[in-house]
């Protein structure tokens, strides 16, 4: 069994490749001065740099885990998810309000990705 580790330190990997699957640790915003949708984008540009360091890409995402700190910016998380999600193939998904690790973040997401056979 092979899983190979893409951006570690000594607590945890950024992403977890392992039969033909990317698993993605929780992604948050690098500036969270960005209102919700602002920090939304900042995630998703992270997450795409991950998912292709890993060999996959947003069109393989199988799920997504989405935290968000105030259901009433939920609409302006959406706003840019809709935008960056690849039409016709919207992963499993599940959004709940949360208190993130910073207060100063307002959203964390997490995804799980197919790695296309090569």
């Amino acid at each position: 069994m092979t899983v190979n580790y893409h951006d570690s330190n000594t607590r945890m990997s950024q992403a977890a490749v392992h039969n033909g699957t990317v698993y993605l640790a929780g992604q948050v915003p690098d500036d969270a001065s960005a209102d919700m949708r602002g920090q939304t984008e900042q995630v998703l540009a992270k997450i795409d740099r991950l998912l292709a360091a890993a060999g996959s890409s947003r069109e393989h995402l199988l799920s997504a885990q989405v935290w968000v700190t105030s259901m009433a910016e939920f609409d302006q998380m959406n706003t840019a998810w809709d935008a960056w999600v690849v039409p016709g193939r919207p992963p499993v998904r599940a959004a709940v309000e949360a208190r993130l690790a910073r207060p100063e973040w307002k959203v964390e997401i997490m995804v799980t990705a197919a790695v296309p056979e090569a």
